[in-house]
């Protein structure tokens, strides 16, 4: 296992997992489940390990709960880390499948980033600073809401985004916070 642990420490160290994927409306980048695998790829062969991910439905009520595991294995031994994601199945503007879809990425993405030592926290649009201190972001005035902004934001709370990361991003009159929450 010892062994093992010195390939997995190697990986960690070194894997450098693209932000490919830009969320135009929060307008900041994110890496997915596919830039994880993509970017851990040379390391297979050099380090002699596989990398898989396995999902399995853990709970149906109140709501059907997926569990997604990374393993790391060199053949012999093998390492595991464990996501655990809820299915919102009162996702407006998405068929079950793609709410299951959604969900399952989430998860795989999840489990390799607590298996690679990947940390996204700075990825979610109601907490991205674009790389400024929280105190700076706190002094600058939202801009208000255009109306082509607002359309897109109505668009991004069908899909299921949240109204907070809106407000995290643009000054919004009591109307127009209601027009959004409508949506829902």
């Amino acid at each position: 296992m010892k062994e093992l642990n010195q390939k997995l420490a190697i990986v960690q160290t070194k894997l450098k997992a693209k932000k490919s994927s830009y969320n135009s409306f929060g307008k900041y980048y994110f890496r997915k489940a596919e830039d994880i695998l993509e970017a851990i790829k040379p390391f297979l062969m050099e380090q002699g390990i596989t990398v898989t991910i396995n999902e399995e439905i853990i709970a149906t009520d109140p709501v059907p709960t997926i569990q997604s595991t990374a393993t790391i294995s060199d053949g012999v031994d093998a390492i595991h880390a464990t996501a655990v994601v809820g299915v919102d199945l009162n996702q407006k503007g998405m068929q079950t499948s793609q709410q299951f879809g959604a969900a399952s990425t989430y998860g795989k993405k999840y489990a390799l980033g607590n298996l690679l030592l990947i940390d996204d926290t700075a990825d979610s649009d109601a907490t991205n600073t674009h790389g400024k201190a929280a105190s700076v972001i706190e002094r600058v005035t939202k801009p208000a809401i255009t109306p082509k902004q607002m359309a897109q934001a109505k668009d991004y709370v069908v899909a299921g985004g949240k109204v907070e990361a809106i407000e995290s991003k643009y000054k919004l009159t009591n109307e127009q916070r209601k027009n959004l929450t409508k949506t829902l």
